[in-house]
Formats: structure tokens, C-alpha cells, sequence
């Protein structure tokens, strides 16, 4: 296996497997034991009972539904949605709140706990209140107001928009790109616009609920492919293209290949350049979804593409967000100028949702600055990159010698735990927290019935000392519950993991660092690539001075 493609997926122990089945049968017998007493007037608490004014009214939930909310989901719901009071940088501040009724309601006393975070999406540590992000945003604010109050089609497109657009395109080496005030409805409600009936798209059975749920919409046909498994991509191609669409056997019109950059509850990466090989092998489409990835992937921070050294006009839509690298919210599709053309006219989201916020749009275009080198201290960008590349294998190596199961890419800032049984769900959430760990746990639906687990991201505000406290925690809470399953050795590579390592790792880089000015990496080459009734000399012509209008508007608004 190479380095690129070096993930680790350790099975589900036999024994393991057996004793959270058996957990899952004994919840849901005594859960109807509960429900038969509560029905029966035996049960004190009466709120998950239905009031008699609404009996003949249609239900809301289906069986299934709400027994698994009322007696799994509520006795163990402290784990998730806990309120914050403070930024949720390296370390963030929870409110404390008690129930007194096993979940059914919370009571709040006042006080708050301070932890390490490990559960939010700051991958290079923007989510911060002061620094060049911030000061921009404060800029934007008094300048905009916090809001627009209108469509981009009507009369909320600000120049800080388009700076922002022709900035991600830079970036990620496409030709245009178009913006988005939310990233899941970036994925639903743009999918729409690009396919339809007639059309098939094959997606990856781990895809978001946004790609599940926009692959719907289109009214297209279906196709789900085992997780990262290129040869039954390829079946799954070979066999819309043979027997085409249900019962008329016409060709489909298109057939869209959907993936993630980085799996958000797998930790694996997607196996780019098979794919690529795959789509124009058959002339399919490929859609990106970069979401976890941008920002996060690659030397230059550029994503998958970037990380495997791929061609960005090799992907038809690259799409991500800002919500998770950038500090911000929202998302992004680039790609060729038609398909940003086309989104303009027929995508919902951009032209019935409301324009991003002005401070937001400040927020990400000096973080994606600071990436490039334009902006921030010198070297920044950089600086940031490799604290989130070390921080992350140094952190992945430390929890693979604690003989915990860890899933996902050695290099994924997405690293998830294995926990299996539903009983140690909360109990590690609750542990872990109890000596100031914050993370997020998982459990089915959201993944299935026998892989429950904990999911840590890794972020650039991680200093060393961090996650050593950490690993630490850990080690005491999986030793406390067990949870120590793995029977592999450690891979290889953590074998050269250590503190020295990533401290030598890291002084390097502030060795390295640029003088101010010097991109990081150096701006993205914007190759000409051919459209159609433009000669090339003619498309290279206006993509140099395109280049050249999005530098001096960058270089004013700094």
C-alpha cells in the first residue's frame, strides 16, 4: 500500500461485536418494559407520553423513531449539543447543566467547565478573536453591517463577494467559482442544477447527507458503490453504460461520480487519481466534495487534488465549505466558467438564499490570504499547515500505541475511536470531559448499529503540550472502560513519530518562514484550458488578466 493511500480499517472483534448486540437487546427490552408501565399509568414521568388532546392527531414519528429517541437517545443526550460560552479554539468553555429527570429536561447552575477541544472543525485554527481574521471581519462589520438582507441576484452582491470568489478560484486552480451562504445546501440544492432525470450518479455509501440527500433530488438514478472500492466503481460504470436507464434501456445523459475529499466519520481519503483514471476512461463527471479536505490536505493546503498532485481541471465540480479550515460558513463550487456560468442562472441556493454575511466573507478571504502568503505575519499560512500535518500524525502514532482501534488516513485531521458498545458511548463522553477533554461520540444512526465511536479533530491551535494532556486522558478513560481492543501492532510508520519528531518537525518550519509577501507555495498556476468557440491563445489571454484584476482587487482590499 503506498504512503498516499496508507489508511487503517482494524474489524470489529467477534467478542466485541456479540456483547454490543446483546447491549442493543437488552436496551430495547427494557425500554418496552418502560413504555408498557408508562402506558399503563405505572410510570411517574409522563412527558414522553402523548397528551390526550392530540390522540387523534396523525403522528409525527414513526414507532421505531421515537422509541429509540426515548429510550436510548434521551438517557445519554447530555453528550451532545452542549452549549459554549467562549471561542471554540484549542480550548473552549462549556456550560454545566444537570437533568434531573434522566434527559428529559435540563437545568443550568451557573457554572462552566473549561476543556480542551477536540470536537470542533478548526482544522488551522481560525476560529480565534483577534489576529488578521478577526480584524477583518471587524472591518467588514462596520463597513456592511452584520447582514445583507438580500439575494445575490437582487441586491446583496458586494464586491467582498467577488473578491471572494475569484480568491477560491485562485486558490484551488479553477477557473471561476461561485459562493454559497450554507454548505450543506451547497451540495443540496446545487446537485439539482447539474443533473436530472435521465441521468445516473454513483455515490460512495459513506457520502454526507448532503450528497444523499441532493443526489435525490435530481430525480436521477442511484447507483451506491462500497466505500473507496475502485473496482466496483468501475463495475457500477461498466453497468450504467451496458443496460442504461430502467425499462427503455436508453443511454443515460450523464453519469455524475460522487465522493468526499476526506470521510468526516471514516477519517479515510478518497483514491483521487483512480478516479480521475475511471472518468475519463468512460466519460463520466466527477463531483469533489472537499468539505473536511480544503484547507486541510496537501502541502499547500489545497485539498485531495492538492495532496495526490492531481490536475484541478481533472475534476469537473470541486466543491467545499468554509465552515471548517476557514473559521467562517458557507461553501464553494468551482470549476470550468459554463458550470459556474450555469449555477448562476439555476442553482436555489444562489438565487433565493440570502448573501453571505459581509463579516463572513472578510473572515475567509484573509484566512485564504494568509494560506497564500498575502497576508498575517509572514510565513504564517505555512506555519499553520505543518502544525496541523504534525499535530495530526503525532496524535494518530500516539493513539495507535495505546492499543485503541483507530480508523482512517495516517494523515486525515479526522480521527475517530472506536467505541462499539452503547453503553460506553456516554461514559467516554462523560470521562473524558470530567478531565477537561471535550469531544464528540457517535453513535447509529449516525453510524452503524455495531461501530460506535469517538471522533477527535486535530487543529493548528493544538500545541504539543496539548496533546500530550490529552493522549493522556485517553489512556486513562479506555483503560477505565475497557476499550483498549486492538490486536494489531501499531503501523510502521509510528514507529518515528515522537515528541522529538514533531518538535524537530516544527522548528524547521520556523526556520523556513518567508519574508512577508512571499506566497505560500506560491499562487496557484491558472493553466489555460480551451472553451468552446474561444481559440486557446485568445481563453490564455483573458485567464492572465483575470489573474492580474484578482491580484490588484486582493492587493487593495489588504
Amino acid at each position: 500500500m503506498s504512503v498516499k493511500h496508507e489508511e487503517q480499517f482494524e474489524p470489529t472483534p467477534y467478542v466485541v461485536a456479540i456483547i454490543t448486540y446483546i447491549g442493543y437487546v437488552m436496551l430495547a427490552v427494557f425500554g418496552h418494559m418502560r413504555d408498557f408501565l408508562r402506558n399503563h399509568g405505572f410510570e411517574k414521568n409522563l412527558i414522553a407520553t402523548e397528551p390526550a388532546r392530540t390522540k387523534d392527531f396523525v403522528p409525527l414519528y414513526q414507532n421505531f423513531e421515537s422509541f429509540y429517541t426515548r429510550n436510548l437517545y434521551r438517557r445519554i443526550r447530555d453528550c451532545w449539543n452542549r452549549p459554549i460560552r467562549t471561542c471554540p479554539g484549542a480550548e473552549f468553555e462549556l456550560i454545566d447543566r444537570k437533568s434531573p429527570d434522566h434527559g428529559w429536561s435540563f437545568e443550568y447552575p451557573g457554572t462552566h467547565t473549561r476543556a480542551i477541544n477536540f470536537g470542533s472543525y478548526n482544522y488551522l485554527g481560525f476560529a480565534e478573536t483577534d489576529g488578521p481574521c478577526a480584524d477583518a471581519a471587524a472591518a467588514a462589520t462596520e463597513t456592511f453591517g452584520c447582514g445583507v438582507g438580500s439575494p445575490r441576484a437582487e441586491a446583496g452582491n458586494l464586491d467582498l463577494h467577488t473578491r471572494l470568489e475569484a480568491t477560491v478560484a485562485e486558490f484551488v486552480g479553477a477557473e471561476d467559482a461561485i459562493i454559497f451562504p450554507m454548505g450543506f445546501a451547497t451540495n443540496a440544492l446545487n446537485m439539482p442544477a447539474l443533473i436530472g432525470k435521465g441521468c445516473c450518479v454513483l455515490s460512495d455509501e459513506l457520502n454526507h447527507s448532503s450528497l444523499v440527500l441532493g443526489a435525490r433530488l435530481t430525480g436521477a438514478k442511484i447507483k451506491v458503490f462500497r466505500h473507496n472500492d475502485i473496482a466496483d466503481v468501475e463495475a457500477k460504470l461498466r453497468d450504467a453504460i451496458v443496460y442504461g436507464q430502467d425499462r427503455t434501456r436508453r443511454p443515460f445523459k450523464k453519469i455524475l461520480i460522487v465522493v468526499e475529499g476526506v470521510y468526516s466519520m471514516e477519517g479515510s481519503v478518497t483514491r483521487l487519481p483512480e478516479l480521475i483514471a475511471l472518468k475519463k476512461k468512460y466519460k463520466a463527471y466527477l463531483y469533489l466534495d472537499e468539505a473536511h479536505s480544503i484547507g486541510a490536505m496537501g502541502p499547500h493546503g489545497r485539498g485531495v487534488v492538492d495532496y495526490f498532485g492531481c490536475d484541478p481541471r481533472d475534476v469537473d465540480v470541486l466543491m467545499g465549505t468554509f465552515t471548517k479550515s476557514f473559521g467562517g460558513a458557507g461553501g464553494y463550487i468551482a470549476g470550468s466558467q459554463h458550470l459556474v456560468a450555469l449555477l448562476r442562472q439555476r442553482s436555489h441556493s444562489g438565487l433565493y438564499g440570502a448573501s453571505l454575511p459581509a463579516p463572513v466573507a472578510a473572515q475567509v478571504v484573509t484566512a485564504f490570504q494568509m494560506l497564500m502568503g498575502r497576508a498575517g505575519p509572514p510565513g504564517e499560512g505555512a506555519r499553520r499547515l505543518k502544525q496541523l500535518e504534525v499535530n495530526t500524525q503525532y496524535f494518530r502514532a500516539s493513539l495507535h500505541r495505546l492499543g485503541v482501534i483507530v480508523y482512517g488516513h495516517r494523515t486525515s485531521p479526522v480521527v475517530p475511536v472506536m467505541i462499539f458498545m452503547p453503553g460506553k458511548i456516554a461514559a467516554f463522553g462523560r470521562e473524558t470531559l470530567k478531565r477537561g477533554l471535550g469531544t464528540v461520540v457517535v453513535g447509529y444512526p449516525a453510524t452503524p448499529i455495531i461501530e460506535s465511536r469517538a471522533r477527535f479533530c486535530l487543529s493548528a491551535a493544538h500545541s504539543l503540550d496539548i496533546i500530550d494532556r490529552s493522549v493522556q486522558i485517553i489512556d486513562e478513560v479506555t483503560s477505565l472502560l475497557l476499550m483498549k481492543y486492538s490486536r494489531r501492532p501499531p503501523p510502521a510508520w509510528t514507529a518515528g513519530i515522537t515528541r522529538e519528531w514533531a518538535e524537530a518537525q516544527l522548528k524547521l518550519v520556523d526556520q523556513q518562514r518567508r519574508p512577508h509577501g512571499a506566497a505560500n507555495g506560491g499562487p496557484v498556476p491558472r493553466r489555460p484550458v480551451e472553451c468552446r468557440g474561444d481559440p486557446p491563445d485568445k481563453v490564455a489571454d483573458e485567464n492572465d488578466a483575470a489573474v492580474k484584476d484578482n491580484l490588484a482587487a486582493v492587493a487593495a482590499a489588504s
